[in-house]
Formats: C-alpha cells, sequence, structure tokens
C-alpha cells in the first residue's frame, strides 16, 4: 500500500512538489532582490516589482498599498487595474478589503471578492471584473504598513502554498520599505520623517517622577540586508548557534546584575524561559524551510508574532510580547554579529531613553549613570521593565503614541511621569517650568527628610497612622527611608503575576516571611489574592468579560477556586507563625463572602493546629471596601472585622457608575465631591462607633488634598504610596483638625460638583504645607 501526502499524491510526488514550487519560489524572490539594485526611481522599481509578482504567481491583477498619515491607504502600484488609480484610489484603514486587512494584520483569500461583506468598490480601479482576490499585510515594527494584494477573474481560492509565497515577498518589501527603496521621501514624507516643532504627547503614568534629556533612540531592530539562503540546513544550523549564545548571553546577565535577587530575579527568569521556547524555534525553521535566511525567517515570525498577539484581548499576553520582542531582536543581533550592549560612551550625560517597548534586560544594559528616564509607544503597569524601572528610580512613560517617529536621536525631552506628559523640543517656557519644578522637587525632598523621624501629629495634637502601600520586598526599603508605621497593603497578587507558574504554599510561604522579615515588626496588612480586571496570571485562562472590572475578580474568583485561596491562607499562617498576622479579604460585596472566606481561614487554622504547627501570635481580619452594597450591612460586617480598608478607586468608580479607565470621563466626577465627602463622614463616623479600625488605601489617601479632606472628617489612618509619605506628612502636622472640620461640616450639603477650589482656598488661608504642584500640566 502506498502512502500519500500532500493533496493526494504519494510522498514522492508531493516531495518533488514541493521541490519545484520552492525553486520557483526562490527565483522571484532573487529577481526581486536584483530589482532594487537597478538605477530607477522608487515609483519605477516599485511598478517593476508588480509585474515581477503578477507574472510569477500567474495573477492577472497584483497591487501595493501604503498607509498614509490619517490612517488612510494608498494604491501606490499596481498591474491590472487601471493605471490612473495610483496614487488616487484611496482607503481608510478598515474600509473594504484591503482596509480589513490593514486593520486586523490578517490574510483575506476569498473566490468571490464582490460578494463579501467588506468589499468596497472603487469604481476608477475596474476591478468589477476579477473575482478571486488573495491579500496579505506589509508587516513592519509590528505594525501593518502596507497590503499586497492579487487578483484573478476565474473565481477560485488561492492554495496554501500561493499564500505562503506572498507572506514571503511581504515580509521582502517590508524591508524593502524599511530602507526607503520604495518610496519617494521628498514626495511622502508623512511615510518616514516628523517635524522639527515642538510637540506634547500624552501617555501613560509608569513610574512617577520628572526628566529633562537628550533622547536617545533605543534601536533593537536590526536591518536584515540578507534576507535569502541557497541551504536550509546551514540556515538552521547558523540559528542553532545563535540560539546557544543568546542563551549563555542571558544567563550571564542574570549572574552579575545587582538586581537579580527576591521578586527581580523571578522577573528575569521569567523572561529567560522565553529563550526556550520550543513553539517559537519551530516556527522560525519552518520559515527558514521557504528559502529565508536565518535572520530574515526571526524577523518574519517577530512581524506576525507582534500582531497576533497585539490584537489580544489579554494583557498578560500583550506584556509578553515584549519579552518575543526583545528576544528576537536579541538573536538577530547574535545572527549578524552586532554588538548587544548599548555604547554608554555616546550616550550624552543626561539621557532620556525612547523605545517603542523594552525587555528588563534591555533596561539593565544602559548606563544608570546617565539614564533620566524611559518613554515607550507601549508599555503597561505590571510589565517586567516597569517593575525593575521603580525598583531604580527611574521615571518611565508608557503608551506614548508614534514616539519613536516623532522623536529623533538627540532631541530635547521634557518627561512629566506624575501627569502623563512628554515634551518633544520643548520651548524655553516649558524647560524653564520643568527646571523651576524639579528644584522645588529637590527642596521639598529636603523637607520631608528633615521630618521623617518627626511624629505624625497634627497642630492640635491629632496623631494620624501612615502606612505604605506595598507589592515587592524592595518597597520596605522605602518604608524605612521615609519613616511610615508599617504596610497597610500589601499587593500579594504581584508576585503571582511575576511567575512563569502557580508558586506552591511552601514557596508563598518563604516569600511572606521573608515580607514580614523586612518590616522589623511594623504590622503588614497582607491582601489576598486580587486577579482579574486589568490583572492576569499567565497559568490561568481567564473567560472573556464584557465588563471585567465587574466580573469575575479577587474575592470572587478565589471563593470559587477554594483550593487556591486555602493555599495562600496557610502560607500565610505558617509565615507568621509566632507573629501578629493582617489578613484582608479583597472586593467584598457581601457579608456571605466574608463569612465564606472566614471559613476557609477558620480550616486552615484547625488544620495547623491538628498537625501541631506553630500558629501566629494573634490574626486580625478586615475586609476591602470596593463595592457600595457593602455599606449597607455594615452593622454586621463590623461584628466580623478587625478592620476595614476602602479602595477609593474602586469605591468611586462603582459609586459614580463611571469608568476610572476611560479618559473621556476624567472630570465626569470628584472625589471631593459632596457626595463622595459625605459617603466617607457617614462610614468614618459608624466605624469610629463599633471600634472597628479604618483606614484609606486608595489613591485618594496619597494625594495630599484629599488626605487632609479624609482627615478633616475624622479619618485617621492613612495607607499610601512611598513617595507621597513625605508631602502629607507636612501636611498634616500643619492642620489644626478641629478647625478643619467645622469647616468641612458646612460644605457637606452644598449642590457644588466639587469642593476642590474651597479646599485648596482653605489650604492657603491657614497656612497648610501643599507641595506645590512640582510641575503644572498644559
Amino acid at each position: 500500500m502506498s502512502t500519500t501526502g500532500g493533496r493526494g499524491l504519494p510522498d514522492h510526488a508531493a516531495e518533488a512538489r514541493r521541490s519545484i514550487e520552492f525553486s520557483a519560489s526562490r527565483r522571484l524572490l532573487k529577481r526581486l532582490v536584483e530589482v532594487v539594485a537597478e538605477p530607477v526611481t522608487p515609483q519605477q522599481r516599485l511598478d517593476r516589482i508588480v509585474q515581477l509578482i503578477a507574472a510569477n504567481l500567474v495573477a492577472e491583477v497584483c497591487s501595493v498599498y501604503f498607509n498614509r498619515a490619517g490612517d488612510i491607504l494608498e494604491l501606490f502600484a499596481t498591474v491590472g487595474l487601471a493605471p490612473e488609480a495610483v496614487h488616487r484610489t484611496r482607503l481608510a484603514v478598515g474600509e473594504g478589503l484591503v482596509g480589513t486587512i490593514a486593520a486586523q494584520g490578517k490574510v483575506i483569500n476569498t473566490a468571490d471578492a464582490q460578494s463579501h461583506p467588506n468589499f468596497a468598490y472603487r469604481p476608477e480601479t475596474r476591478e468589477e471584473v476579477y473575482h478571486s482576490f488573495l491579500g496579505v499585510p506589509i508587516l513592519r515594527a509590528g505594525r501593518v504598513v502596507g497590503v499586497l494584494t492579487v487578483q484573478n477573474r476565474a473565481r477560485r481560492a488561492y492554495a496554501e502554498d500561493e499564500i505562503e509565497a506572498m507572506q514571503v515577498i511581504a515580509s521582502l518589501l517590508a524591508e524593502m520599505f524599511g530602507s526607503g527603496e520604495l518610496i519617494d521621501q521628498s514626495k511622502y514624507a508623512d511615510l518616514t520623517v516628523g517635524t522639527a516643532e515642538m510637540r506634547r504627547l500624552d501617555g501613560l503614568r509608569l513610574v512617577e517622577g520628572l526628566a529633562v534629556g537628550r533622547a536617545w533612540l533605543h534601536e533593537p531592530r536590526v536591518e536584515v540586508t540578507r534576507l535569502l539562503a541557497d541551504s536550509p540546513q546551514a540556515e538552521i544550523a547558523r540559528l542553532e548557534a545563535a540560539i546557544t549564545e543568546l542563551r549563555q548571553s542571558l544567563d550571564e546577565m542574570l549572574a552579575t546584575t545587582d538586581l537579580a535577587g527576591g521578586e527581580h530575579r523571578e522577573v528575569l527568569e521569567a523572561y529567560i524561559m522565553f529563550a526556550h521556547d520550543l513553539g517559537w524555534l519551530r516556527r522560525i525553521k519552518e520559515a527558514i524551510d521557504t528559502g529565508l535566511s536565518a535572520e530574515a525567517a526571526v524577523r518574519r515570525v517577530q512581524e506576525e508574532t507582534r500582531v497576533r498577539i497585539g490584537h489580544a484581548s489579554d494583557p498578560y499576553l500583550r506584556e509578553r510580547l515584549i519579552d518575543l520582542d526583545d528576544l528576537a531582536n536579541r538573536l538577530l543581533r547574535h545572527l549578524v554579529g552586532k554588538s548587544l550592549r548599548p555604547d554608554s560612551t555616546l550616550m550624552p550625560e543626561d539621557t532620556i531613553l525612547v523605545a517603542r517597548n523594552l525587555g528588563a534586560a534591555d533596561l539593565l544594559e544602559y548606563d544608570r549613570a546617565k539614564l533620566r528616564g524611559v518613554v515607550l509607544e507601549e508599555g503597561s503597569k505590571t510589565a517586567h521593565v516597569t517593575i525593575v524601572a521603580r525598583a531604580i528610580g527611574i521615571p518611565m512613560l508608557g503608551r506614548v503614541d508614534g514616539a519613536m517617529s516623532i522623536i529623533d536621536q538627540g532631541n530635547m525631552l521634557a518627561l512629566d511621569g506624575d501627569n502623563g506628559q512628554l515634551f518633544v523640543r520643548p520651548n524655553d517656557e516649558i524647560l524653564q517650568s520643568f527646571q523651576s519644578a524639579m528644584r522645588t522637587r529637590t527642596e521639598q525632598r529636603d523637607l520631608y527628610e528633615q521630618i521623617r523621624a518627626l511624629p505624625s501629629v497634627t497642630q492640635d495634637g491629632i496623631p494620624i497612622s501612615l502606612s505604605i502601600n506595598a507589592a515587592f520586598l524592595v518597597d520596605f526599603a522605602e518604608m524605612e527611608r521615609v519613616g511610615a508605621e508599617g504596610c497597610g497593603l500589601f499587593r500579594t497578587e504581584l508576585a503571582f503575576m511575576t511567575r512563569s507558574r502557580f508558586p506552591d504554599t511552601d514557596s508563598q510561604a518563604a516569600h511572606y516571611r521573608e515580607v514580614l522579615d523586612q518590616a522589623h515588626g511594623r504590622p503588614v496588612v497582607f491582601r489576598t489574592l486580587d486577579v482579574g480586571s486589568d490583572k492576569h496570571l499567565p497559568y490561568w485562562r481567564m473567560p472573556p468579560e464584557d465588563n471585567p472590572a465587574m466580573g469575575w475578580r479577587a474575592i470572587r474568583m478565589t471563593l470559587d477556586r477554594p483550593t487556591v485561596l486555602r493555599s495562600q491562607l496557610r502560607a500565610l499562617l505558617k509565615a507568621a507563625a509566632g507573629r501578629v498576622l493582617h489578613v484582608m479579604f479583597p472586593m467584598i460585596a457581601e457579608v456571605a463572602e466574608l463569612e465564606a472566606a472566614r471559613r476557609l481561614l477558620d480550616m486552615e487554622i484547625e488544620r495547623a493546629t491538628a498537625r501541631g504547627a506553630e500558629l501566629p501570635e494573634r490574626i486580625e481580619v478586615g475586609a476591602m471596601l470596593e463595592v457600595p452594597s457593602l455599606y449597607w450591612q455594615l452593622p454586621a460586617l463590623l461584628k466580623r472585622v478587625d478592620f476595614v480598608s476602602v479602595g477609593s478607586n474602586d469605591l468611586f468608580q462603582f459609586l459614580f457608575a463611571c469608568d476610572r479607565g476611560n479618559p473621556a470621563l476624567v472630570d465626569r466626577y470628584d472625589v471631593l465631591s459632596p457626595p463622595a465627602l459625605s459617603f466617607f463622614r457617614d462610614l468614618i463616623e459608624r466605624c469610629r462607633a463599633a471600634g472597628v479600625r479604618l483606614s484609606v488605601c486608595g489613591e485618594m489617601a496619597s494625594r495630599p488634598l484629599e488626605a487632609m479632606a479624609l482627615i478633616g472628617l475624622g479619618l485617621r489612618h492613612l495607607s499610601l504610596a512611598p513617595s507621597e509619605v513625605g508631602p502629607v506628612k507636612a501636611m498634616l502636622r500643619s492642620i489644626d483638625v478641629g478647625r478643619l472640620e467645622q469647616y468641612l461640616r458646612r460644605l457637606l450639603d452644598l449642590p457644588d460638583h466639587s469642593l476642590r477650589g474651597r479646599l485648596q482656598a482653605y489650604a492657603q488661608d491657614h497656612g497648610v504645607v501643599l507641595p506645590m504642584s512640582v510641575y503644572q500640566p498644559f
């Protein structure tokens, strides 16, 4: 019995057919490379390329579209469509088949283009006679920069080998596009460079701080000049040698960096794990089999991965794309023999690093003595590089659209990590404002250092407890530095998010024990696992949700997975043996949820007792008030807890039905409004009457003006960002609570949208030390 392969052909026949296809494809690719070297204009070169593609793929039409400014796709060259349509036919991204490919970064292959739901007809092209359509994206730097299409009159679906050939050709066109060989830059400047005018760009605050310096473009992208290879076997051997070098260099980095301890070691180990990903390597080898060189194959897989994962809804997957992207760039450097380490001798003394994205390893390779800030086109608060930047105190801004194309090497930049703004080529007024703000910040830091060891007591003798919010061991050094009384919120989920697999009970216990050791006897409130919404774990598949902020998250998730919560509670009991344990359950919406969580804690206490394990000296249990419904069960709640902590970010998002992540709603409500402060006044009074400690651990506690209002309402416990302990302490030491309380009481019944202006005026009139806004955002 003979076996068959491919499309029903005997194995030897299928192999022969593939060999013929491979040879034909290689001839076309070589001819395209030769066309690039011809002494013709870019337009003539592009016209010749579409003619070659059409002839070799037996297509009656071949067209190339490039993305112009304003997300418009313009027909740049064609054979088969009406010649007068070139540079005249335009489609918006998302419009028509071509626009859909550009929007989604995916192939479209149809036997009847006119019946496709996304088809858009342009009469000047005269394409109505062509039924079959195949279009592939031209990908560069993670973006669709153009679309390559072929069409035929006959109704047929293009075969897999034809799709493969088009994708390989598109990857070559992407490299030619990047080198400027297909575009007349004097006519189409919007496809290449920006202007020299001052620009203000907005971004996401990742690490707070101010910085002024010269732009240094992080250019991990290696220009691939060797696109084709004669021997796939030789290219695979080159690839495997480069992979070995890559892994060795990463191991050396892990062994030598001064941040390779604690969670930071876990961050870097998780990053290095991707260098051993077999699926990634398999896809590169498959691309080499199509006739590409090893470096061209790495580039092709890199671009495809960027588009595929870049469209994913899971933020964890998008963050891991950073690591895969960085590894691909490092692998390319090994393949072409280019230095991996930035030449710090060429960097300005005050450098602001600009990148599409960075891996944690990338950042560590720069000279920290010269680095003042980081600007990313992408980035997120939980990405590995953000964690490292926060640890070394480098201001960082993310989600700055177009940073790499707008900013030129050496441009002066003013980075405002506090307000999420970046000024490119700032004028003298902006520079003076930043320099004044930075001097003010230095003076303020001196003031905070002077009062660090002084008690947190108001002018009329009321003590206020100031604790920090923390997520990593490095944060406890900050607790010592700023003189905080403890940790009012330890976010346990961040340690879970930086691991490649769920930590077992022993590893969790070791981590929590180290946290308590670092606190040196000060209280630490451990919040149990709070994932879901915008915080995902790499080893858990999260269900798709229309509104994840109000979905399956925090206590809802861990009550549905009780073994997870029991494992964490067991680890906490073990770590706190002989010491005081404070454990807090997040996002409690009703007392029944707290009761269910308490039962699991009691089960773990009974289990430890039965095994003769040493228990904590005392256990205090608290609940986070983030869901407004819990407020109407306060009598039942306050009988069952030792403390309550308000997560003001979520509480007011839900109280006002206002998505705090939506920029259109930024000014829609204010936490210093009469309803918000009235809610707090009643909550504070009821907790005080029940003898239950109440604290606020959301962003509201970290802002001096908001903290002033909370203290005036009767709050005595704040848990805040370490960087804000000094400003809040300076404020509270300058207020008379009795006088402030009387003033606030008269304001709560006002119909105002916000009381912010009135409170600012009160502070100014009564000598309250509010830190000057170190920089007034424009």
